[in-house]
C-alpha cells in the first residue's frame, strides 16, 4: 500500500557517457522510492541540469522531471538515458559554458557554481542526491557529500574503472557486444587473409580488451596499463595468422594504449572536457598501419593488409543484456536501503559476488587498472589463463 505522506524527496542524475542499464537503474529507484512514500525527480543532462535553474524566473525548470511509475515502466528496459547526459563538471565550469542567468556573478575563464548547484538543491527540495555515473561524475559527488549533501552513489561506466567495485553497470554489455561484433568481423578477415584491428573503450584500464580476449574474441590484446612494443605485435600476429587455416589474426587495441616511440595518446580532438579529458580515438588506424608496414619482415617480404574498426559507439548503444538488466536493479535497490537506513556518503557496489556499500571517498582515492603482474602476459601480448581461483566472476576487476 503506498504511503499517503511524503518521506522526502529524491533528485536522480546520469553523467558522463551513457551505457545500457542507466534506465533500469532509475526505474529501480524511481519505483522502491515512491512504494516508500518519497517523492522522485530526474535531474536531465546530469549536473549541468543543476546549474541551468533560475530560481529567480518564476518558472518551473525545464531540467527537472517528476518520476512516476508511469514514466520510467515505459523505458526502464531501453538502453541510454532517458534523463540524458553530459560530462559537466560544476566546480570547473568555462566562461563559455556558464548559464546566461549567472554570467554577470561568474566570469572567470573557469568558475566553480557548487553554491549554485548547493542553493538549487535546497530550492528543490532535494533531500538525497543519487547520482549514477563513472570516477568523474561520481567525485563532484563526493565533493558534494563534503559540503554535506547526502549522497547515495550509483557507479556506471563502459571501461569499469570505478574504484571500490567489481562491476559497472554497462560492463557486460560492452564486454557482450565487443565478442560478438569481433565474431562477425572475423567473416571479413578471414575472406581476404587479414589482420583484424578492432579499438575498443579503455582510457586507463583494459579491462574491456582483455576479457573479450580472454573469452576467445582475439588473438592479442594489447591495453593502457602497459606500453607495449609495436614490432613485437606484428611478430605475434604473423605467427597467429600462419597457424590459423583461414590465415588470419585479431588484436583488440584498447583506446588509451600506447606504444614504444609514442608520446602520448592518440586524440580525436585536442579540446579537454570540464574533467580534463581530452576525446580518444585513432590508436587502432595507427597500430593497424603499423602492422601493415612491417609485415613484411615476418611474412617472407608480403604484406599483410589490414581491416581496423573502431567499435565506439556500437557497443553502448541499444538495450542492456541481462546483467545490465538486473545488477542496476539491485543496486537502484541498495541505494533505497542506504537511504531508509539514513545512511548517505557511500558508493554501492559488488565486491566478491556480494552486493555491498563503501564509503564514497573511495572513488577519489586511487585508479582502478588492470594488475599486469596477475593478469596480462606482458611477452604473449594477452591473458594469463590461470588465474581464475579465488577471482570475482569478472576476473581481473577487483583493486583489492
Amino acid at each position: 500500500m503506498k504511503s499517503t505522506k511524503v518521506r522526502g524527496t529524491i533528485g536522480i542524475l546520469t553523467g558522463g557517457g551513457d551505457v545500457p542499464g542507466l534506465n533500469p537503474a532509475i526505474r529501480a529507484v524511481t519505483v522502491r522510492a515512491l512504494r516508500e512514500g518519497y517523492r522522485v525527480v530526474g535531474i536531465r543532462r546530469g549536473w549541468s541540469g543543476l546549474i541551468e535553474i533560475d530560481r529567480d524566473s518564476g518558472s518551473k525548470p525545464e531540467s527537472i522531471v517528476a518520476l512516476t511509475e508511469d514514466v520510467v515502466n515505459k523505458v526502464g528496459r531501453t538502453g541510454g538515458t532517458f534523463l540524458h547526459t553530459t560530462r559537466t563538471r560544476p566546480s570547473h565550469v568555462p566562461k563559455s559554458s556558464v548559464p546566461l542567468h549567472l554570467r554577470e556573478k561568474y566570469n572567470n575563464e573557469s568558475n566553480d557554481l557548487t553554491p549554485e548547484v548547493m542553493a538549487n538543491l535546497d530550492f528543490l527540495g532535494i533531500d538525497t542526491l543519487i547520482p549514477i555515473g563513472g570516477d568523474d561524475t561520481l567525485s563532484y559527488g563526493e565533493h558534494l557529500h563534503k559540503n554535506g549533501v547526502s549522497v547515495i552513489a550509483v557507479p556506471k561506466t563502459m571501461d569499469n574503472d570505478v574504484p571500490g567495485t567489481d562491476y559497472c553497470i554497462g560492463f557486460s554489455t560492452c564486454v557482450t557486444r565487443t565478442i560478438a561484433m569481433t565474431h562477425a568481423l572475423r567473416t571479413s578477415a578471414g575472406s581476404h587473409e587479414r589482420f583484424l584491428v578492432l579499438e575498443v573503450f579503455g582510457r586507463y584500464a583494459g579491462f574491456t580488451a582483455l576479457l573479450p580476449t580472454m573469452a576467445g574474441a582475439a588473438d592479442r590484446c594489447v591495453i593502457p596499463e602497459h606500453t607495449f612494443d609495436l614490432e613485437h605485435l606484428c611478430e605475434l600476429m604473423t605467427f597467429d595468422r600462419k597457424k590459423n587455416p583461414s590465415q588470419y589474426s585479431v588484436v583488440l587495441v584498447s583506446e588509451g594504449t600506447t606504444f614504444k616511440g609514442m608520446d602520448e595518446m592518440v586524440f580525436a580532438d585536442h579540446e579537454k572536457d570540464m574533467f580534463g579529458h581530452k576525446k580518444l580515438g585513432g590508436i587502432g588506424d595507427r597500430v593497424a598501419d603499423g602492422l601493415r608496414q612491417l609485415s613484411p619482415k615476418f611474412n617472407n617480404g608480403r604484406r599483410v593488409d589490414v581491416i581496423s574498426q573502431r567499435l565506439g559507439y556500437l557497443v553502448r548503444c541499444g538495450d542492456p543484456d541481462a546483467m545490465d538488466s538486473i545488477v542496476p536493479m539491485a543496486y537502484g535497490n541498495l541505494a533505497m536501503d542506504l537511504i531508509l537506513d539514513g545512511v548517505s556518503g557511500r558508493l554501492v557496489n559488488v565486491r566478491n559476488g556480494r552486493y555491498d556499500n563503501v564509503p564514497i571517498s573511495v572513488v577519489s582515492s586511487r585508479k582502478k587498472v588492470v594488475d599486469v603482474a596477475k593478469f596480462y602476459n606482458t611477452e604473449r601480448l594477452r591473458p594469463f589463463y590461470n588465474r581464475f581461483n579465488g577471482s570475482p566472476v569478472f576476473i581481473m576487476t577487483s583493486d583489492y
